[in-house]
């Protein structure tokens, strides 16, 4: 059972050291989720800052989360969360991380402070 649905800025926040990042290693060790949408944001970002291919496998696979794939109803329910999101610019990533996390019952791990209050009943933990 998963502690924690994870965004993609709370994972680049641990791989990077970055403020944060021992709440995120916490939630890891304790057993964390991460929405295939969020695992290609991950990828996309150490992709984008030149990271090798296998070196960001060995850096993801090394954390051993819970990769959740996305299926029809969590998609529905991303698009569903845009008119309650749109007005603090929340991005379809952020949505399926929101959605992935209502869906499992788990607070989100967020560096994001815009995420704080938007979809009521949807716990949020930002970072830092």
């Amino acid at each position: 059972m998963s502690s924690a649905v994870l965004d993609a800025s709370a994972i680049l926040a641990l791989l990077q050291g970055e403020p944060g990042a021992p709440v995120v290693q916490a939630a890891v060790q304790a057993g964390a989720a991460l929405g295939a949408v969020n695992l290609a944001e991950v990828i996309s970002k150490l992709a984008e800052r030149g990271m090798a291919l296998p070196d960001i496998d060995s850096a993801v696979d090394g954390l051993a989360l819970d990769i959740v794939p996305l299926d029809e109803a969590l998609a529905r329910r991303i698009g569903a969360l845009r008119p309650l999101t749109r007005s603090t610019g929340l991005s379809l990533g952020d949505r399926a991380c929101l959605a992935l996390a209502e869906h499992l019952g788990l607070p989100a791990l967020t560096t994001d402070r815009q995420w704080a209050g938007p979809v009521p009943g949807i716990i949020v933990q930002v970072i830092r």
